[in-house]
Parts: C-alpha cells; structure tokens; sequence
C-alpha cells in the first residue's frame, strides 16, 4: 500500500507538472509573473543539464531491452517538466522572442511533454510496447533538436555550424569606423543578449539603424553627447550594478573599446566616417590604430615550444638569449663584440632558428656563412647589422625573411644593388641606411615603391645624430 501511494504522489506530480507547461505554453500572451517566480527563469541554465543526461541513461536502458528504474524514471521526467517550466519563466523576461527562442521554447516543452507521456505508459504497464520505443526515439531527436537552437540562443545561430576556414578578421588599412571598429566591438560584447531573437529591453543592435533606434526606454545614444548616451552611462556603472552592461558572467568592455565607442559618438556617431578622414590629432585615430595592431602573443602562437636549458646552455658572457615575454616561446638574441669572435656563436643558433624574433649582431665581423644562417629566421621581425662588414651579396639573402619589420643596416658597406632586396620585404616599415652608399636617388625610388616605409638615410643630419647618440647609450 505504501508504495501505491508513492507512486501516485509521483503520477500527480508529473500530471500537474504537465497540465502547468500547457498552460503556460497556450497562455503565453496573458501571463504576467511577479518578481520572485521571474527569478527562478534565471535558474534554467544551471539546471538544464541534469535531466538530459537522466534522460538519456534512461532511453539508452529502454531501447537495449533493459528495466529503466521507476525512480531513476520519475526523477528524469520531474526534473524535465521543472527545467521546462524554469526556461518558460527566463522566457518571460524577453518581450519580443525570435525563432531560435520560440523553437527552443517550443521544443524543450515538448520533450518534457513527452518525457511524461513516456512516464504515463511506463506506469500503465506497458514500457516494452513498440509505441514506448518510438517515443523513446522520438526523445532522443527533441533533445538533440533543443540543445541545437539553445545554443545558438545563447552563442549566435553560427555556434553549431560546421567549421569552415577561418575569415580574414583584420581591420582594413582605411576601416569604416562603425563598420569594422565600432560593431565588431558591439557584435563581440552586446548582440549575443540584443538581437533579433534574443530582444532583452526591446534593444537590437545588428544593424545601425536599430541601434539608433533603442530599445523600450528610447534611444541608447545621443550623437555629440556621450556623456549622456545610455549605452555609456551603462558601460561606466560598476560591475555589482544591476543595470551595468553587459551583465555579470558576460566578458565586458576592455577601455580602449569603451572609448573608441566615446570618441565615435563625440564625433555624431557616423556611419560613413573613414579613419583617413579624421585629423591624425583626434584621440579616435590613436584609439583605432591601437587596435589594429596584432596581438604579439598571438601572431607568435605557432613558433614551437623551447627550454629553457637550451637557452641557458647557448648563452655565455657575449651572447644574451631571452624570451620576449614570460609566456611566449618567441626569442630575442643580441650579441656582444668578444676578444675573439668565432662565426660558430652565430651559427649554433640554428636549433632555435623559428623562436628568434629579434637579433642583434651589429659590431660583429660576420659573413656570408652567418647570413645563411640568419636568412632561415622565418619569424624573425627585427635585425641590426649596422657597423658590420656586411655587403650587397649578403644583403640579397635576406630576401627570405618575409616577416621583417625593422633593418638596422648603417654604416656598411652596401649600394643601390640592396634596394632591390629591401623591396621583397613585405613588412618591413622601418630602415636605417645612413653612413652608407645607397644614393638618393635610390632611396626615393624605394619611397615610391614602399611609401609606409620609415627610412632613415641620414638626410636629416639632427635626425642621425639623435640616432648615434641613441646607439651610443645603448652600447653603454
């Protein structure tokens, strides 16, 4: 007797569970919850998982012919109609629902609709019946089908797209500011929670025209006055404030995108306006550049891993190896003039000839058989050779080192005949050629050529001597 009544404590349970979701999934429109029960919505996403996996062992035992436990059966389908009626509440707080959410709504609903039809024929007797597999199998799609569309309610419709080669994520020489600055930052931190199918406060900010539009407390912008726009006013609040954006648990701004998006409503929150157009005075310009330069950490995330007994065991008092940064296998290598130079100091670097990212071999007497071996640096980004005996020959072979982007090449030797090697270095933005015997003719026709290349030739005489005097302190 005892257990009859157990279990029919469970059957009403399971039965005014269900009835409540139908009701509450047909009488949508004319619900209103008070604060305490929209609260609870809140608790759906750190429920959700447990009757999944309950539901699964239990599918998984019904259709390879085994008993599926009546209380693991029971506690399944209870924590299914809960976590249902739990995201029907989060729902709620969402005025104007998108397909992914209506369908996620509508599918997680079913599944706890027909978890308890499941339930129902199990009590019935009759959990062997070919009807019960097919339910079981009809489950087994539900969940797969709700946890596709909560995903992309919660990470955008491309979460569960098949993976196809990565897009060209940099920011155009010349960006549009609110193109490719101003809604990569909003597309990164703020349409995950306001877009066309996720509307928290009536607020989509997908398009231009709907973010000037607002949201349900009008306009979260006011051209010329961020000061007092209300995405600002939002972003400034503290973290532990309910109405900070994005909300707690969300990654939030960094300060160099809290203030491009300052700067760019300053200037009318435009969205036409090019960087070449601003003055290269106005604080927008620097804020952008900022952030169109790459991440060093991540440019150097392919250069393989290096112990550190190997740097210590190649390093010696005229040769300094060090990593660039702490948690990088990037290298930087400068080398010191010896009593006695031997080319093999040089030449030994090859076992770390991917990790060095800088090199510093100027004052040294090397040749050809030390630029072999510095051409095949493949990382490397920064070179001084000035005051070394280096020659044209030489030069040519660094034609290979295509991530390039400081040459320190004064006082040597070389001619006009390098101009061409220094015009197959794609990255190279900064050269300093004075006290050499490259022309000016030369020299201008590098500049038409490369006109993003910084090239000290020693035209300037205030500008090399500053130059000298700075190698000067170095060295010392």
């Amino acid at each position: 007797m005892t257990n009859t009544v157990k279990n029919r404590w469970a059957d009403y349970t399971v039965l005014g569970l269900s009835v409540f979701l139908i009701f509450c999934l047909l009488f949508e429109s004319y619900i209103e919850l008070p604060n305490v029960i929209s609260w609870l919505g809140r608790w759906h996403p750190l429920v959700l998982h447990f009757p999944i996996v309950l539901l699964l062992i239990a599918i998984f035992l019904g259709l390879t012919g085994k008993t599926v436990p009546k209380l693991l059966l029971v506690i399944a389908v209870l924590s299914s109609l809960i976590t249902a009626i739990l995201g029907f509440f989060l729902g709620m707080d969402i005025p104007i629902k998108g397909d992914l959410l209506f369908w996620h709504q509508l599918l997680g609903g079913a599944t706890a609709l027909i978890a308890a039809l499941w339930y129902g024929l199990d009590s019935m007797g009759l959990d062997k019946a070919v009807y019960t597999k097919v339910l079981q199998i009809i489950l087994i799609g539900l969940i797969g089908f709700t946890g596709h569309y909560g995903g992309m309610v919660t990470h955008g419709e491309e979460f569960l797209a098949f993976p196809t080669e990565e897009p060209d994520d940099k920011i155009p020489e010349n960006p549009i500011v609110y193109k490719d600055v101003v809604f990569r930052i909003l597309d990164d931190k703020c349409v995950s929670c306001h877009n066309p199918n996720k509307q928290k406060g009536e607020l989509v900010m997908t398009s231009f025209d709907k973010l000037l539009q607002g949201g349900e407390n009008g306009p979260i912008l006011k051209a010329g006055e961020p000061e007092e726009s209300e995405m600002i006013k939002r972003l400034h609040l503290p973290l532990e404030d309910e109405e900070h954006m994005p909300p707690e648990g969300k990654n939030p701004l960094q300060d160099n995108e809290i203030a491009i998006l300052e700067q760019w409503i300053a200037l009318g929150a435009s969205d036409t306006l090019r960087l070449n157009q601003l003055p290269q005075s106005e604080p927008l310009v620097s804020l952008i550049k900022e952030m169109m330069a790459p991440d060093p950490f991540e440019k150097w995330a392919k250069i393989p891993k290096v112990a550190d007994s190997t740097l210590q065991n190649l390093g010696s008092d005229y040769l300094t190896v060090s990593r660039v940064a702490s948690n990088t296998e990037a290298l930087n290598v400068v080398i010191f003039p010896p009593p006695e130079y031997r080319s093999k100091t040089i030449t030994d670097l090859k076992r770390i000839a991917n990790n060095i990212v800088s090199l510093d071999v100027s004052r040294l007497p090397i040749g050809m058989p030390e630029i072999d071996v510095i051409a095949t640096f493949a990382n490397l980004e920064k070179l001084e050779l000035d005051k070394t005996p280096v020659t044209d020959a030489e030069v040519e072979k660094l034609a290979s080192l295509k991530k390039l982007v400081l040459l320190k090449i004064y006082d040597t030797k070389i001619t006009d005949k390098s101009i061409s090697t220094f015009k197959k270095l794609p990255d190279l933005k900064s050269l300093y050629l004075y006290s050499t015997e490259v022309s000016k003719n030369a020299v201008a026709d590098l500049k038409k050529e490369k006109p993003n290349l910084l090239i000290n030739d020693g035209i300037d005489k205030q500008t090399q001597a500053f130059f000298v005097e700075t190698d000067s302190i170095t060295d010392n």
